[in-house]
């Protein structure tokens, strides 16, 4: 049973900060490690096995690219 409840946020970041996040997730990546990271208050670690994905939608005049990162939790 997962003991964490669900959640789903979204977080700005001024762009300085955003290029810092996204150079260490790179860094990790490239290196083969664990990624952390604090969303909204939440210390998040992301394990070397995520499954990496670009996600682009479009609605209207309106444009997103998300960079995704995802990972099933061991029992």
């Amino acid at each position: 049973m997962n003991s964490k409840p669900e959640r789903d946020v979204e977080k700005s970041y001024p762009l300085p900060e955003f290029i810092t996040k996204l150079r260490r997730l790179a860094d990790a990546l490239e290196q083969g490690e664990r990624f952390e990271i604090q969303i909204a208050g939440e210390r998040v670690s992301v394990p070397a096995r995520a499954i990496c994905s670009i996600e682009h939608e479009r609605e209207g005049e309106s444009e997103e690219i998300e960079f995704q990162l995802k990972w099933e939790n061991p029992r």
